[in-house]
Order: structure tokens, then sequence, then C-alpha cells
């Protein structure tokens, strides 16, 4: 069995009569992605500054890479990243600057650093602009180079909140691919996103959280298969709508479109759809997931995640 990481069990948070986390049970293997989804407001952040030891639970239990959050935060900071939806990162200083400056603060050896910056640097597509000043940089650059900060230390897990909100596709696709690096590289990932097809394509495991409590948690493919099987969907003269389930593959779709034409439907086009995780959320939910547009933080979105008391606190602990 998959050793776990991440272990929260009954984990609770309220802000006087507004409770955010209401009894938040997670698991999260060595090597793992799981994405934690749900409306705003569902508890997300919450969850992920409680575990990152930014904040303190009300109730409930939580361990990060053995070590209690409450009791032992510490050690936690020592073996985590926090990237939250704000670059964390100086305008005024160069990419290559940003790096060595964060490398001196987590206690890097300092015959390491240069080379694990250059390492990094080429890691995350910022060699050529390493000795431009951060204020030049695009949204998409910037959010690598605060991920690739994150990852000097080389930690064992990485909590990611909303890492690509406000991004391009483009940027979006080059982050989720330096993601599946830091993966392949052992570290265990923990996501939050308003993007389903971002969870879709990067986690192993997906959590449905709503009003602060987890309410649904398997692959992608098995909570998709909750809500619907594949079918043809037929768009009939007249403006109808027909839907016949199939199991996807080419004979059955054939045989299926075989059978229309011989019933002498006209059919003005056709398509073979399958359940998304939108389908997943919107069925569990109640609401459609709340997308930020381009440029738009979740923060910045209404509903978001209650914190009337934000704490500043470094990450990583002197070694």
């Amino acid at each position: 069995m998959t050793e776990n990481v991440v272990v929260a069990r009954g984990l609770r948070k309220a802000y006087g009569d507004l409770t955010v986390l209401d009894g938040v049970d997670l698991d999260v293997g060595r090597g793992e992605v799981l994405a934690l989804l749900g409306p705003n407001g569902a508890g997300k952040t919450t969850t992920v500054r409680i575990l990152s030891t930014l904040l303190r639970p009300d109730g409930g239990t939580a361990s990060v890479a053995g070590h209690d959050v409450v009791h032992e935060p510490g050690a936690v900071r020592a073996a985590i990243s926090l990237t939250g939806q704000y670059a964390a990162v100086d305008e005024l200083l160069t990419g290559e600057e940003n790096l060595r400056l964060m490398a001196r603060l987590a206690h890097l050896p300092r015959t390491s650093i240069r080379a694990r910056v250059a390492e990094l640097l080429t890691l995350f597509d910022l060699e050529d602009a390493a000795r431009r000043v951060v204020k030049t940089y695009s949204g998409g650059m910037r959010r690598r180079l605060d991920l690739a900060a994150g990852l000097l230390a080389r930690p064992q897990v990485v909590f990611l909140d909303e890492p690509t909100t406000g991004l391009d596709p483009r940027s979006r696709n080059g982050l989720w691919d330096v993601i599946r690096g830091v993966v392949a590289d052992g570290a265990t990932v923990l996501l939050t996103t308003q993007y389903l097809e971002e969870a879709d394509r990067l986690a192993g495991t997906v959590a449905v959280i709503d009003h602060g409590r987890v309410i649904a948690r398997g692959t992608p493919a098995e909570l998709k298969q909750t809500v619907g099987s594949a079918h043809v969907e037929l768009a009939v003269a007249g403006g109808g709508v027909e839907r016949i389930a199939t199991d996807g593959s080419v004979p059955d779709v054939r045989r299926i479109l075989a059978d229309v034409e011989r019933r002498g439907i006209a059919v003005d086009r056709w398509a073979v759809r399958t359940p998304t995780l939108d389908d997943v959320f919107l069925e569990l939910t109640g609401s459609a997931p709340d997308t930020p547009a381009v440029g738009q933080t979740r923060d910045s979105a209404p509903d978001a995640d209650v914190d009337p008391s934000p704490v500043l606190v470094t990450t990583r602990e002197p070694r």
C-alpha cells in the first residue's frame, strides 16, 4: 500500500457563526497528485493553510510527512513548499537573484546554491530571462519562478493553491508540464483548482469539498462514472436531441449510426459524449465551477474562502 504523506481527520474551522471546515478527512499518498475541487468558499484554501501550518484548526488532527501540523510545525515546514495564488517574488530583483535569495533563506549549503539555481532556471525555461528584473516578466513567467523558488530545497510535499489562476492557456499548459516533472521526481502534490480540466490532466485522485466537507473522492474516471456513461448525442431535425448509450467503441458507435439510418431519422449532426468533471461538479454541488477569467485571481472573485486573520510565516525552517 502507498504510504500516506498527508493525513487529515475531522478538520474543523469556524469564524464566529460561520463554519468554514466541518470535519474534513483527507489522505494523499507518496508521489500522488490530489486535486481538491469545490465552489468558492467551500474550504479549499483554508484546508491548505491548516496543512501548511499557516492556520490552526479548531478541531481535528492533521499530519504532513509524519509530523503533526499543530505540535510539530517546524518539522512540517521543513518538508513542504507552498505556492499560493500570488507570485511571491521580488519584482526589483532578477529571476536569478530571487532564487539565490530564497536559497539562502532556505539555508541551502552555499556550495550547492549556484548549481541548484541554474538547474531550476533550466527546468522552468527561465534561462534566457534569468538576469532580467522580474517586473518585466509575464504572468506565466512569474508563476514559474515562484514555483521554482518553492522547489529549491526539494520538498517532500508541494501545496499548490490555484497555481494557474489568471494564466493564459499556453502558460497554463507549460506549468502543467512543470508540475508533472515535479511529481516524476518523487514529490507529493496537493492541488486546489477551479479548472476542472487541470484536475483531470494532473490528478490521480480528486476530492470534492462543499460546505466544509469532502463529499466525494476517487479517480477522475471513477467520479465521471457516477454521473452516467458515454452516449451518442444526435441533433435531429426540428431542434430535438436524442441520446443513445454506448460503450464508446468504434463498432458500437457504427452500430448505433446504422440503426439511426435504418430508422430514417433525419440527423443534422452527431457526437460521442462522455461525462466530464464539470458534470460531476454540477451533480455534486448543484452549480457550475466558479472559473475566474484570465487575469482574475480567486481572491478577487466572489465568495472566496473566508480567512480574516492572515498569517505570515516562512514555509521552510532553518536546519
